[in-house]
């Protein structure tokens, strides 16, 4: 099993949506562009967000027991993965690498 890196790529927000439709919401997201986590093997890093885990994680769990080319040639990067989390509201794209580190 191996180490996957996980980027936070880029963050979008939709402010009409938020003004129309979202309870006042104190701290919703704290990921930041170019923070990286580091998933050993396919355990949810600290300080990941829930909700982001929950959208990537059968991605994270599959590149760190090998699986490759996720549907026929989607990535660059056969081992790789490019995934948002399920926010509407200001959704979070993360790029997840397998790493040749070997999980603990």
């Amino acid at each position: 099993m191996k180490k996957v890196r996980i980027t936070v790529m880029k963050q979008a927000c939709y402010p009409d949506l938020i003004a129309a439709y979202e309870n006042p919401i104190e701290h919703a997201c704290d990921m930041r562009v170019g923070q990286v986590f580091l998933a050993n093997g396919w355990e949810k890093p600290e300080g990941l967000c829930d909700s982001a885990w929950e959208s990537m994680s059968s991605f994270v769990m599959a590149l760190s027991h090998g699986a490759e080319n996720f549907y026929d040639g989607w990535m660059k990067n056969p081992r790789s993965a490019m995934i948002s989390c399920n926010d509407g509201f200001r959704p979070v794209s993360f790029l997840m690498e397998t790493l040749a580190e070997d999980a603990d």
